[in-house]
């Protein structure tokens, strides 16, 4: 009998070097200790978004896709080996210098440059440098988020950082069967198989994203529909509520177990705006993990999600 590749306990998630908002780096822990799936297929993403879950999971075979090409692009090429821990060291380096010189002018340099020639260390450099971590695109494809106003941003410390990150996710990569795609979801959700499994993080539905593109309730409700059908085994990342509001969307997702759990969105730009929100996680019955008690320790605070 081959043993279960979910449900398992992560100690620390493998935290990316591309940030945006959304990013589940502090629910990594609940995601996978929720979902029961034997590994033995390919593990599917059609909004891959920031990768933490990805990395965090760390199946061997998979098929990654986003509908934003530059994300494809960066982790595509450290994939392939052509974009290195070096090059970001390097590029992140002379970059951070220019910017303590010139300041802002220098980030609008670089973000015009990217809107043009599409660079995936140009685009690394802003994603880390922009106002909040929001990642952002106007109508026409091009970044267009502010700078984040502190030019000595890229200290040798920080730097390390996110090489340190960018190893991590080489790390895993390294020996994986993983294929990249830049398509629309609902071509990218054919062909699959009983063993493959999906997870499930599309824009959330009732709140506000120019993530690369609008995501609608048509969307959302043609997603329920598609996942309905599918012939394998998945899970829906999605908010459920917060003190002002409930998504009554989560309705359209029929023949699910849910699991939910507390935290703060910190996206707001100051504390008064950063509330509490309630996440749900929507599994296909069948592969939901027995349920486990959660010691009463865990404050909603300790579950918040930081970008």
């Amino acid at each position: 009998m081959i043993p279960e590749f979910l449900p398992r306990k992560t100690a620390k998630p493998v935290v990316p070097p591309i940030k945006c908002q959304g990013i589940k780096t502090r629910l990594v822990s609940f995601i996978l200790e929720n979902i029961q799936w034997d590994g033995r297929g390919r593990w599917v993403e059609p909004f891959m978004g920031s990768g933490v879950v990805l990395f965090s999971v760390q199946p061997q075979r998979a098929i990654i896709n986003d509908i934003n090409p530059h994300i494809i692009n960066f982790y595509r090429r450290l994939a392939d080996g052509s974009l290195t821990s070096a090059m970001v060291r390097e590029h992140l380096t002379a970059e951070g210098n220019e910017l303590v010189k010139q300041g802002e002018d220098h980030y609008y340099e670089v973000r015009n440059r990217f809107n043009q020639a599409a660079d995936p260390l140009d685009f690394l450099f802003l994603n880390r440098a922009c106002f909040n971590g929001v990642m952002r695109f106007n109508r026409k494809g091009g970044f267009n988020v502010p700078f984040c106003r502190k030019p000595d941003r890229f200290r040798s410390a920080y730097i390390t950082k996110i090489v340190n990150q960018v190893t991590a996710v080489c790390k895993v990569m390294k020996g994986k069967e993983w294929e990249f795609r830049n398509e629309d979801w609902k071509d990218y959700l054919r062909n699959l198989n009983q063993e493959d499994f999906v997870y499930l993080d599309p824009p959330y539905i009732g709140r506000h994203t120019d993530y690369f593109n609008q995501w609608t309730e048509e969307d959302a409700t043609a997603l329920a529909t598609v996942a309905e059908n599918l012939p394998c085994g998945f899970a829906l990342s999605m908010w459920k509520q917060n003190e002002y509001r409930a998504n009554h969307h989560l309705q359209n997702w029929r023949d699910t177990e849910e699991r939910t759990v507390r935290h703060f969105y910190h996206v707001g730009s100051t504390e008064s705006l950063r509330h509490e929100m309630e996440e749900a996680l929507l599994i296909r019955r069948g592969y939901a993990a027995p349920l486990q008690i959660t010691p009463p320790s865990t404050s909603a605070e300790q579950l918040g999600m930081f970008i």
